[in-house]
């Protein structure tokens, strides 16, 4: 799970989290209902992540994840980013070796150049050779992140054997940015069809 924002999600050595508002921080109990591992990653040292997730080096990074993934867990893994985390995600994904990501999910996209001067199309989204899931919430209004840039994302995604767009709806908003965690964005609200529907297409490239 790679979070968007800074990427600080404030990880303690106890395992508490002191920046828990993000989509994928925020629903790590309802994937672990559903049969799911989940593996957060924190920014080291309260770095700040933007501009830097489509870089080589962190591609390196998502690679090492990946590996931590699958030395402590059975099964397949896949990559979750949402908003600036799914520079990440595609980063990793184009960068992968064969057979370690069974798939990529993206949700929200970042696909506007904004402060961070990087979206998902600066991550080699022509390199992803393995299966892609893009959701996108048509109430989502973050000016970087919008839901119709969908389609084009996918067209980027030119070498992956299957793409798939997932439309969801609705959300509420408590964060006073419309790029807020708690907000369509973020699926605030939403959060159990939206997980739901993400695990549905998960479940069918295990």
């Amino acid at each position: 799970m790679l979070p968007g924002g800074s990427g600080q999600i404030g990880l303690e050595d106890d395992g508490q989290i002191r920046h828990g508002d993000n989509f994928v921080v925020r629903t790590r109990t309802l994937w672990l209902r559903r049969g799911y591992a989940v593996l957060l990653a924190d920014a080291v040292d309260g770095m700040n992540l933007r501009g830097l997730r489509s870089s080589p080096r962190y591609a390196a990074v998502v690679e090492a994840l990946v590996d931590f993934a699958h030395a402590h867990m059975a099964g397949p893994v896949f990559l979750l980013g949402t908003s600036q985390g799914a520079i990440a995600a595609m980063n990793g994904a184009a960068h992968a070796p064969t057979g370690r990501v069974a798939g990529v999910v993206l949700t929200e996209s970042v696909s506007v150049m904004g402060g961070s001067r990087e979206t998902v199309f600066s991550a080699d989204p022509g390199q992803v050779r393995i299966p892609v899931l893009i959701v996108g919430n048509r109430d989502d209004r973050c000016n970087v992140a919008p839901p119709g840039a969908a389609p084009d994302i996918a067209a980027a995604l030119d070498h992956s054997p299957d793409v798939r767009v997932l439309s969801v709806s609705g959300g509420q908003t408590r964060s006073r940015k419309n790029c807020g965690s708690l907000t369509p964005h973020g699926y605030y609200g939403i959060e159990v069809p939206t997980v739901d529907a993400i695990i549905r297409w998960l479940d069918g490239h295990r």
